[in-house]
């Protein structure tokens, strides 16, 4: 639903992703203003069975408390995971100070502490992990697996990082690998600096971990052209899609 970075533009919002698994619901980050995104774009509130952030940078994460306010006005009752770092435990409980009385259900946060992949959730058809990230601060991607023995498919959410060797085993055979892609190779040097990166960084990434499909977003705002980050990343990764705010992908095979 979001595909900008830092600075939101009047065609991208910043970080925001709905994934659906067999009729069940999970959105992965909170940019700004999601609640608006998921009416536009059609995401079922009471569905959702999950939230997952991956760091408290604000454009990952500034529209947590619309997203739960509005959640209580379209009548959940039902408790709603929140899965994040440490540091988030501290902005949900400002959110319940000032403006959880009356909220009718239960935000259960579920801090993300580790080191290495590990398995964070098993619900039904669907295992969800988490891994960490190399960002500056405490940040987690996601990976997202269906339980069944033969042709399962998977998707893995790399949110901001710098590159790290660890990330092609823990996400290896990934159907659908979503990577942010935040510098084209001529701002490298600003990659390096911010902990981000570039689109060969991504496409190398999906290369060494086998994955079927690459898919790209978290532009930075000095780009506006993302087919200039496509054109870059299918140099080593013809499979690259670059994402555009609102845009659906369907992974079943």
């Amino acid at each position: 639903m979001g595909t900008a970075s830092a600075m939101p533009l009047a065609d991208k919002h910043q970080s925001a992703q709905a994934l659906s698994v067999h009729g069940r619901w999970f959105i992965i980050d909170c940019g700004d203003g999601i609640q608006r995104l998921m009416m536009k774009n059609h995401v079922p509130w009471m569905k959702v069975d999950a939230v997952f952030i991956s760091h408290i940078h604000g454009d990952h994460v500034f529209g947590i408390f619309g997203f739960l306010s509005s959640m209580g006005m379209m009548g959940r009752h039902a408790p709603l995971a929140v899965y994040g770092p440490g540091a988030l435990g501290p902005v949900i409980k400002f959110f319940l100070s000032y403006w959880g009385e009356g909220l009718p259900y239960r935000i259960d946060f579920r801090p993300l502490k580790m080191r290495g992949k590990e398995v964070i959730l098993e619900t039904g058809p669907l295992t969800v992990s988490a891994f960490p990230l190399n960002h500056g601060i405490e940040t987690f991607g996601f990976l997202f697996r269906e339980n069944r023995p033969f042709d399962a498919v998977s998707y893995a959410y790399c949110s901001d990082t710098a590159a790290m060797p660890e990330l092609s085993e823990w996400v290896r055979g990934v159907t659908v690998l979503y990577h942010e892609t935040t510098y084209l190779m001529a701002h490298e040097d600003k990659a390096a600096e911010h902990h981000h990166s570039t689109t060969r960084d991504a496409a190398r990434l999906a290369l060494e971990a086998g994955a079927s499909k690459l898919i790209i977003g978290h532009y930075s705002s000095r780009d506006r052209d993302i087919r200039l980050y496509e054109s870059e990343c299918r140099e080593i990764f013809p499979e690259t899609y670059a994402a555009k705010d609102g845009d659906v992908f369907d992974f079943g095979k």
